[in-house]
């Protein structure tokens, strides 16, 4: 039920004004121009009326009072209205607004709604004194059957608006009044909606066209980085091993060396404190002759004879040691020889050649060319100084073999000169038995230091030769430390056994393979590839999920719109029917009989087909141009007036027109009851007998609906219960007061 309505600032009530509304029937009286159809459109205004033409302005500064001789002008119009919610009519009220404290399930107990438009054209609305839009404020009222056609608002000189309205605005202004509107508001959210997930459907699908391909690159990529990251754990495992291994062997064999070194550098301590014991023997001798002289010659050139013996094995060692390092380094170049063989020459080269042979035609110039191109590439193996390496290891052993053949000619010399020896030591014998027996231990000593020397400089050589390769296996764990990174620490607590020699170059061969793989192959960790292809396949996994989502979104909103529209086509018809039983009664309360009724009807449309060239220019294909097709649904209105051949509303005079149009908007507000009708003078043009018909249909009309009247006419005056006048002053203001009803008749003449 309406309770109030109240205006500040709205067309000609510049001053706040309250109206209230205690009855049914509330009549609203007073002279021409006093403002009273304001009235009527301050409700208008409220619901949400958006056409300002329809409140007889043409922007919305126009419904703001402009000022005049004594009431300066506003700089807004204000409209609120109150309706009672005792019973819970209105249950949509939004979540933000603040509740009341309530008698009846803790809903509102009013509900008020509020618009204010400022000089800028600006419009605000309010529910409940909370900021709301104007859908809210619709979808509320539509609950109650109130819209924005305003089928309950009959604004002054539009009684037969509904007689002049096409077929489709007659049709929403029906749905309107049948509360289908929310259907229709429901359908357009739904196509607005299911528009926007399509809309979303089709950017969906082109992320997803755009991320395919660029998830197959870096699938491959991540393929790739998976074999390197699988040889690169092969190697590590690999390395690791390797590393352990070798630090065995080279722990072992210094182990060996130290235990062959020890006893040999003992005995040879002993040996020459033997031979400091010898020599004191003989230069203690007295005796001293050529024979003894010729003797420690001998001695002399066998002790120099020796030495170079021994520096022929030092020299040997060395040489054998330098053998050994560039063998390895000869196995590394014939490694990365395989290795470059089996890459492709670059397509620039062989374009390159290609352009260079293009230029022959000989096939002899063309070999030579195909040669050269070959002797290039071939160079760039050679430029890693193998040949260099192997010409080395060749001429080592040139010379070995060399220092072994002087070793030969030496224990030659040292037979010979031993020979000797003997000779002159057997003749001299008797004489010096002494001196003999000391001169046969210095040679004895001698020589025996002389052959554990020679054995000592062997051993220290292997040491030298050990040292070498500890360096190289000290480099090979910063090598992989550079290449693997700290993956390959702690070897040293790893539990390996000894391998054999041929074993240790085997292991070294293949892990120099590896390591040219990986390097082939990348050797850069790959985790931001893999990173980024995880992250791509989880997008696009997302994107497919919600592909699937807004599908199913997109097949639910169009099985809601399919539902609403059956469901609006459905109760639109049913509405109609009752719409129809209540006019046709109303129509033959009015004219005492005739046939009235509402048909739903295809709007038809012309439209020109089928046309074809000719040399003249168009022409149709068919005997018919234009041909007729099916429209929008929309609502026709048959009538029959009794006595009369007058089957159209064209046919109908203004009074006709106005009884008819009467009986229609009280059989729509019959059907589907708003809560409160106003009508605006649309009694006017009725006589004193159909006056008389008006205020009994208005008397039924207010056992389902409040209504308030703005009116001239004394029936319907004498209808209401509560009447209100509205007078204006010289200062063009609009004014409010209660009369009776003697008054009301007075004031309207």
């Amino acid at each position: 039920m309406l309770k109030s309505l109240e205006v500040s600032g709205f067309k000609s009530f510049a001053k706040k004004t309250e109206l209230q509304f205690k009855s049914q029937i509330t009549a609203i009286v007073g002279p021409n121009g006093s403002g009273k159809s304001n009235v009527a459109e301050a409700f208008r205004f409220v619901l949400g009326e958006q056409s300002m033409k329809s409140m007889r302005g043409k922007r919305g500064e126009d419904m703001i009072w402009n000022g005049g001789a004594e009431v300066s002008k506003s700089n807004r119009a204000n409209v609120k209205i109150i309706l009672d919610n005792t019973n819970n009519f209105f249950s949509a009220l939004s979540s933000t607004s603040t509740k009341k404290e309530s008698t009846v399930g803790g809903d509102f107990e009013e509900v008020v709604i509020e618009r204010t438009v400022n000089r800028d054209g600006s419009n605000e609305y309010s529910l409940n004194g909370s900021v709301v839009r104007l859908k809210d404020v619709i979808e509320l009222l539509s609950q109650a059957h109130i819209g924005v056609s305003g089928h309950h608002i009959i604004s002054q000189g539009e009684a037969d608006r509904i007689l002049t309205a096409n077929i489709k605005e007659r049709k929403e202004m029906i749905e309107d009044a049948l509360g289908l509107k929310i259907y229709q508001y429901k359908r357009e959210g739904s196509q607005k909606k299911l528009s926007k997930t399509e809309e979303n459907i089709k950017q969906v699908e082109s992320l997803r066209r755009e991320i395919v391909p660029h998830i197959k690159f870096l699938k491959k990529q991540v393929e790739k980085v998976e074999r390197t990251e699988e040889l690169r754990t092969k190697l590590v495992k690999f390395y690791r091993e390797y590393l352990k291994r070798e630090q065995i062997y080279l722990e072992n064999e210094k182990g060996k060396i130290e235990t062959e070194k020890k006893p040999l550098t003992e005995k040879f301590h002993h040996l020459e404190k033997e031979m400091e014991r010898a020599k004191t023997i003989l230069e203690n001798s007295a005796k001293k002759d050529g024979k003894s002289e010729e003797l420690l010659e001998i001695e002399n050139e066998v002790k120099k004879e020796r030495e170079n013996k021994d520096k022929l094995f030092r020299e040997i060692g060395k040489i054998e040691g330098e053998v050994s390092a560039n063998q390895r380094n000869i196995e590394k170049i014939r490694a990365e020889m395989i290795s470059e063989e089996n890459k492709m020459v670059p397509l620039k080269e062989i374009e390159k050649l290609e352009r260079e042979i293009s230029m022959y035609v000989e096939i002899s110039k063309i070999v030579q060319k195909i040669r050269e191109f070959i002797g290039l590439h071939k160079a760039n193996f050679e430029d890693k100084n193998l040949q260099k390496l192997e010409e080395s290891v060749f001429n080592l052993e040139k010379e070995k073999i060399k220092f072994e053949e002087k070793i030969l000619e030496i224990d030659k010399k040292l037979l010979e000169l031993d020979f000797k020896y003997n000779e002159i030591k057997n003749s001299i014998e008797k004489e010096k038995d002494t001196e003999r027996d000391a001169e046969k231990n210095i040679f004895r000593v001698s020589s025996e230091m002389s052959e554990a020397r020679g054995r000592l400089d062997f051993i220290n050589e292997k040491l030298h030769r050990l040292s070498i390769e500890e360096n190289d296996w000290k480099r090979e764990i910063a090598e992989g430390g550079v290449l693997l990174g700290t993956a390959i620490l702690g070897f040293e607590n790893d539990m390996l056994e000894e391998e054999n020699q041929e074993n240790r170059q085997e292991r070294r061969r293949e892990l120099d393979k590896m390591k040219i793989r990986l390097e082939e192959l990348g050797g850069a960790d790959g985790a931001e590839m893999t990173k980024e292809y995880k992250e791509t396949v989880e997008r696009d996994e997302f994107l497919q999920k919600e592909l699937e989502d807004l599908k199913k979104s997109a097949e639910s909103l169009e099985v809601l719109i399919k539902e609403l529209l059956e469901k609006l086509d459905i109760e639109f018809k049913q509405g109609v029917e009752k719409i129809n039983d209540t006019f046709h009664e109303y129509f033959v309360l009015m004219f005492g009989g005739g046939e009235a009724r509402l048909e739903v009807v295809k709007e038809k449309i012309r439209k020109i087909k089928d046309l074809l060239d000719d040399e003249d220019g168009l022409v149709p294909r068919n005997s018919e141009e234009l041909q007729s097709e099916v429209g929008e649904e929309g609502i026709d209105i048959n009538v029959s007036l009794p006595r009369k051949k007058i089957k159209g509303l064209e046919m109908l005079s203004g009074g006709e027109r106005t009884l008819t149009s009467i009986a229609l908007l009280f059989a729509i507000s019959q059907v589907n009851p708003p809560p409160f009708v106003i009508l605006d003078e649309t009694d006017a043009a009725l006589d004193e007998a159909n006056s008389k018909k008006y205020g009994d249909m208005i008397e039924s009309l207010s056992k389902v609906s409040q209504l308030i009247l703005i009116t001239h006419n004394r029936e319907t005056m004498s209808r209401a219960d509560v009447i209100y006048g509205v007078t204006m002053g010289r200062d063009g203001v609009s004014r409010l007061l209660s009369i009776a009803f003697d008054e009301a008749v007075a004031v309207t003449k």
